[in-house]
């Protein structure tokens, strides 16, 4: 038995595909939140069996919410790389672009574009006026990637494991589509 697709948009990119997720998506939540290197900013390794619980969440935040975190596949050889997308638990101040890659897909731009690509969609298509995320303060590598995006720094708060984080508000959607105009193709057949 294998899940059924959920109706989430699917957006491409120049490399890129977000879409939903698909049981063989599996794999790549847990080289992602099974690996401590990856792991250690998002409340650090845990087992399979917690990562299937994780997976069935981010499929029912759609339900619930009306969107959810893309899974990020690579248009080159169908890889799923990381997921990116919008996200707003109950316990968050206010709606996330949240995101995550495996340790090979990391430097070379792929966040980057998958976030840009989700960021417009939740502006363009949910209507968000605003977005942030939610970095962990030890977190350099997300840092950068924020200031990339042209996010700013804004203020500081402890996530529910009582990490301290930082939240750093993403541009407007107005700069946003001076900035990248309409990359990103957007397929709800």
């Amino acid at each position: 038995m294998s899940f059924t697709e959920l109706p989430i948009p699917r957006i491409e990119t120049e490399r890129l595909i977000l879409r939903t997720w698909l049981e063989r998506d599996f794999e790549c939540l847990t080289s992602i939140f099974c690996n401590e290197a990856t792991a250690k900013y998002v409340g650090g390794a845990r087992s399979e069996a917690t990562v299937w619980r994780q997976m069935a969440t981010l499929m029912g935040h759609w339900h619930l919410r009306g969107y959810t975190v893309f899974a990020v596949e690579r248009k080159e050889d169908g890889q799923t790389i990381g997921y990116a997308g919008p996200w707003y638990p109950l316990d968050w101040p206010e709606p996330e672009m949240g995101y995550g890659f495996r340790a090979e897909a990391h430097g070379k731009g792929y966040a980057s574009e998958a976030v840009l690509a989700a960021l417009q969609y939740a502006y363009d298509e949910l209507g968000w006026k605003t977005a942030i995320s939610l970095i962990d303060v030890r977190n350099e590598g997300s840092r950068s990637l924020a200031k990339r995006l042209g996010a700013q720094h804004e203020s500081n708060l402890s996530l529910p494991e009582k990490t301290p984080a930082e939240i750093w508000r993403h541009v407007s959607p107005e700069v946003l589509k001076e900035r990248i105009g309409s990359r990103v193709m957007l397929d709800e057949a």
